[in-house]
């Protein structure tokens, strides 16, 4: 079940590095996309960053509205992750092609994609600079939430290798994240 996230431990959902899912919509257009590049940026407030290229419709959804989504897929949507990154929105409706199930955000337009094992609502930190020379989008996070069987109290649990977030490296290959390990104390 999706429960909140404290903001406090919203940089933690991907502090570990996995491909996300993007989520965008403005208007009565929506669309989808696997982005690899997102991480942390600051603690307080939560701010994370994301590379959009210029040429997608994730990016001219983001740029007008402001708003998106952050999902982090697990290794059962390893197929989805792939295949929404590597087709363009701009012909087709990849929510409708892939019967993609969402549910609505609490604070932005940009639908949640069901069963993944977190989510980031974000609004957009505007930074034209970094946006025009780098494509990089500066992000508050307004909401965090999580899957109660994966996260809970500020931290990861994968109970079985399906639940496990995933990691892109190239070409269609993917990691699926660790396993636990702790340090004696």
């Amino acid at each position: 079940m999706r429960v909140p996230v404290e903001l406090r431990h919203a940089l933690r959902l991907i502090n570990h590095g996995p491909t996300t899912i993007i989520t965008a919509a403005a208007g009565a257009r929506r669309n989808v996309m696997a982005v690899a590049w997102v991480m942390p940026l600051e603690f307080d407030p939560p701010r994370v960053v994301a590379v959009l290229s210029r040429d997608t419709l994730t990016r001219d959804l983001v740029e007008a509205s402001g708003q998106l989504v952050v999902n982090l897929p697990t290794v059962a949507q390893l197929d989805l992750a792939y295949a929404v990154g590597k087709q363009s929105g701009h012909d087709i409706d990849k929510f409708t092609l892939h019967d993609i199930a969402v549910e609505p955000a609490s604070r932005v337009a940009a639908p949640l994609i069901s069963g993944c094992a977190g989510w980031l609502e974000c609004r957009v930190h505007t930074e034209p600079d970094l946006q025009t020379r780098y494509d990089l989008f500066v992000l508050d996070v307004l909401a965090a939430w999580g899957d109660d069987r994966l996260f809970s109290g500020g931290q990861w649990h994968f109970p079985d290798a399906q639940s496990r977030t995933i990691h892109h490296v190239t070409a269609g290959v993917f990691f699926a994240t660790g396993d636990r390990r702790e340090i004696a104390r």
